[in-house]
């Protein structure tokens, strides 16, 4: 069997890739090695009638960037649509107090002024400046770093702002979370808002760049909300498929490739873990950097990959709890009931201990736990009447050495994983009315639940690796790295572990599509 190109890995990145190929022209095959495509984008049922997302939930990257631009139009003809609504995010503090940030303007900077006299305008003022940086911004963060179209940016940047001007803004771009956050604001209920925003790119609030990253969710969400997809995050992958059927390629599920062929420096194909040969001219491989260098391409000679490798380093793991409820839940505190998001969380102080402790290998105390409310938006998740709830708790520890709290013993996640279940419900019973009671089944996907479903996520990190200034930009994966290409010619490295990193944007499968000629 012959193709052009030889996705390994149908994550959303894999998706993007083979779709805007097979738009070209190009005979493509994605090659997944579980018994359902998609990679982090997977939906089952809890319960009868109940339908919740595994991993990936919120499409606003992928409805605003590129590759949502270029497909959109084409997954909608397959089915793929998005459920809005006009509260993108909220926090809700221990003590009841919640903020809700919606995508109205004028209503987020009277509500956060309210907090704090000056507050609501700084968050306009930070939202404006963004909008005004965003074409230079966004295309450093989605286009290929490496290449002439990246130096005429820079030097088109060097020309309006002058040489030190560029340094310094660049320089501006680096300040971590807690700095924007306590130079900007006053009152900690408005901190909080937004802090947790850090764990959701690999960071914590103390890394560098984290404020930036704030900053541009606080502009995405307001533009443009906190979208899920109708039906469910496989509904889109559903989308995906018919749309590379469509045009004659094709994903092929457990198919495992055991290596990637390299002649003579360059790709000729893969062969299949059951012994079948594929001849392709190019693999786009979507996988972790050890996948790709310690099994796909063991006994090609690459010193200097295997070199980088041993200092490669992945972050913090996941932790997804999914409820099936008997009843729409009751907050205690009012307002809450159409947001999309709501981070429990006190303060920036509160986010920085969890992270931290979760960085240690201890289990959190108090975690800072995203709640998702993806029946609101999408009525088709639930029974009538009935709700369904998605936690991500983005700061488990990949390896457990104790609990914080000193109350869980076992340091093997299959062991702790109900336990510490118990203390996120416990947490998020405190706000809901009856919530006990409502719950009428309950799922958890540990770190290490999360690594079987996908050998990718190594030790839970959904994340492709830390996302620390050293690993990421230009660095990513490693310093040497080069727009995914370099091992061999016809093989590009795309995924949350290439550059413009993890998230649902398509990002690193756009870029490399386009380098092929789509």
């Amino acid at each position: 069997m012959a193709v052009d190109h030889v996705i390994i890995g149908s994550g959303i990145n894999g998706l993007v890739a083979a779709s805007l190929l097979a738009l070209k022209g190009d005979r493509v095959l994605v090659l997944e090695r579980n018994a359902v495509p998609g990679g982090c984008l997977r939906t089952e049922e809890l319960a009868p009638g109940y339908l919740h997302d595994v991993m990936a939930a919120t499409f606003v990257l992928f409805m605003t960037g590129p590759a949502g631009a270029a497909l959109g139009p084409h997954l909608a003809r397959h089915g793929f649509d998005y459920c809005h609504t006009p509260h993108p995010t909220a926090v809700l503090r221990p003590d009841g107090q919640a903020v809700v940030l919606s995508t109205d303007r004028a209503a987020n900077v009277a509500r956060l002024n309210a907090l704090a006299p000056g507050d609501g305008d700084a968050f306009a003022a930070a939202v404006d400046q963004l909008a005004a940086d965003a074409p230079f911004l966004f295309a450093l963060l989605g286009s290929r770093l490496w290449s002439w179209p990246t130096v005429k940016l820079m030097a088109a940047q060097v020309r309006k702002r002058g040489l030190r001007g560029l340094a310094g803004w660049l320089g501006q771009q680096l300040d971590p979370m807690r700095g924007w956050l306590d130079s900007t604001f006053q009152a900690d209920a408005t901190k909080a808002l937004f802090a947790p925003w850090a764990l959701h790119c690999g960071l914590t609030v103390e890394n560098a760049y984290s404020g930036a990253m704030g900053r541009v969710i606080a502009f995405a969400l307001e533009a443009a909300g906190a979208p899920v997809a109708k039906g469910g995050s496989a509904r889109i992958v559903q989308a995906f498929q018919a749309l590379i059927a469509e045009k004659g390629g094709e994903i092929r599920c457990n198919a495992d490739v055991e290596r990637i062929v390299v002649t003579n420096g360059r790709v000729t194909g893969v062969r299949l873990a059951g012994g079948e040969d594929i001849a392709c001219r190019s693999v786009l491989a979507s996988v972790a950097p050890g996948q790709l260098y310690d099994r796909l391409l063991q006994g090609v000679n690459l010193p200097a990959e295997r070199q980088a490798l041993k200092s490669f380093r992945h972050g913090r793991g996941d932790f997804q709890l999914n409820f099936a409820l008997d009843g729409v839940p009751e907050w205690r505190t009012p307002g809450l009931e159409q947001v999309a998001l709501i981070h429990l969380a006190d303060d920036v102080d509160a986010v920085s201990k969890s992270s931290n402790e979760a960085e240690r290998g201890l289990l959190p105390v108090t975690p800072t736990i995203c709640v998702g409310q993806p029946s609101r938006l999408d009525p088709s998740r639930a029974p009538e009447g009935k709700a369904v709830l998605w936690l991500q708790i983005p700061d488990a520890p990949r390896t457990i050495k104790g609990d914080a709290a000193g109350e869980i013993t076992g340091t093997d996640w299959d062991a702790v994983k109900e336990p510490f279940a118990d203390r996120l419900q416990a947490i998020l019973s405190r706000h809901i009315k009856d919530f006990d009671r409502l719950v009428v089944a309950r799922k958890a996907y540990s770190p290490k639940d999360l690594e079987r479903m996908n050998v990718n996520l190594v030790g839970g990190d959904p994340y492709g690796g830390s996302c620390a200034v050293d690993q990421f930009f230009l660095w990513r994966p490693f310093a040497h790295s080069t727009n995914g290409e370099g091992p061999a010619r016809g093989l590009i490295h795309i995924g949350a572990s290439t550059h413009p990193g993890p998230g649902l944007g398509g990002g690193s499968g756009f870029n490399a599509a386009k380098r092929l000629g789509a």
